[in-house]
């Protein structure tokens, strides 16, 4: 039989993450041998998973990561089950680490078969699952392009990207900006065009519904109806709303206060919870 040392747990502990104990009873079981004991702590972290599959992981980490050239960016949301482990310095680490890999890709299902130090990224997930014992999962994964991409995290709970249609002076400043009011406001759509039919379809019944209990006449209960929609996207789209930090404004008029020519042409906003 192998002897184990401080210095091998110590090292196991390194490469996995898991708890001093843990390390030590899985290279004990491995007879020393580390990849043997990976894959124990690894078959630990899916028979964990497995046990946790019906928790509730809605606390965690967003984090959003942008390219060099600030085109493209992804915004994720790492789950777990507790704001303890949510705010803890590894995990945070790891769900960074992770948002920087996904860039590389298009769609959630490619990020959660890539590569992540010699597993998938599913696979390391199964692994933090045993290290930390809760449930951890990649909630939200969304992914945005254009001429000039900015982004915003609020308290570590919403994240958001901006697209810009063009990489101009003020280009950066005015994208912090607009995510930021994504976050606070969370519009459904972008524009009037990005509300799908079946929402203005049911914000019409309902504006019906609030005109006939005012006694309005039905012949005009239609049009008046879809006069209200107006307000509706000026609510719940991102360009038409009040510009938050000046009212007398919309967002749109805010970007074009920036660059007479600038518009944003994109979002993606994902959260905890």
């Amino acid at each position: 039989m192998a002897t184990i040392t401080a210095a091998d747990v110590n090292k196991l502990r390194t490469l996995t993450g898991a708890g001093m104990m843990d390390c030590k009873k899985a290279l004990v079981e491995a007879d020393g041998d580390f990849e043997l004991a990976i894959e124990n702590l690894r078959k630990k972290g899916q028979k964990v998973a497995a046990n946790r599959s019906d928790r509730e992981s809605t606390e965690g980490a967003a984090i959003a990561a942008v390219n060099a050239d600030k085109t493209e960016g992804v915004v994720i949301t790492l789950n777990c089950e507790t704001d303890f482990v949510g705010k803890n310095e590894g995990f945070v680490k790891l769900a960074t680490d992770l948002a920087n890999l996904a860039l590389k890709y298009n769609t959630k299902e490619e990020f959660l078969a890539a590569d992540f130090g010699g597993i998938t990224v599913s696979e390391k997930l199964i692994e933090q699952t045993g290290v930390i014992g809760e449930k951890i999962e990649v909630n939200s994964f969304e992914k945005l392009s254009g001429a000039f991409i900015g982004s915003y995290v609020h308290s570590g709970k919403i994240a958001v990207l901006v697209a810009l249609s063009a990489n101009v002076a003020g280009a950066d400043e005015a994208a912090k900006n607009v995510a930021m009011q994504a976050a606070a406001m969370n519009p459904i759509a972008l524009d009037e065009a990005g509300v799908d039919a079946d929402t203005i379809a049911k914000e019409i019944e309902i504006a019906k519904d609030m005109l006939r209990q005012e006694g309005k006449p039905e012949a005009m209960i239609e049009n008046i109806a879809k006069g209200k929609l107006g307000r509706f996207f000026k609510d719940n789209t991102l360009v038409n709303q009040d510009y938050i930090k000046d009212g007398s404004m919309s967002v749109a008029a805010y970007v074009k206060s920036v660059d007479g020519g600038l518009t944003v042409t994109g979002f993606k906003r994902v959260a905890l919870g």
